[in-house]
């Protein structure tokens, strides 16, 4: 299982497991991890699961779609390395993936 990093503005760090073929969103939520609200349950139609992917992660994450990008446009303090955890899908390519949580969502 993929190793993920979730930073808390405080740099409080949560090191959890996620499953392969799930969402970097789920992986969150099911772990427990503050700040990353989902309102809408991963549909990308609200900017409430927003993180920043760490520097190091970024092409390997790759960009957002168009449709994602609409929903930035939500997201408070948007980065160019801003994502919807949302649409992230986890794979074995991510192990050791370090994301950061933003002070406040959507």
């Amino acid at each position: 299982m993929p190793h993920i990093t979730y930073v808390e503005p405080d740099g409080t760090r949560h090191e959890t497991e996620g499953e392969v073929g799930s969402t970097v969103m789920e992986t969150a939520i099911m772990n427990g991890v503050p700040g990353i609200i989902a309102e809408c349950g991963g549909a990308c139609t609200c900017a409430t699961c927003h993180v920043y992917v760490d520097q190091a992660w970024t092409d390997t994450v790759g960009g957002p779609s168009m449709m994602e990008e609409d929903m930035l446009d939500f997201a408070f303090a948007v980065k160019p390395t801003s994502r919807l955890s949302c649409q992230i899908k986890v794979k074995d390519e991510l192990d050791g993936l370090v994301v950061h949580v933003p002070e406040r969502q959507g």
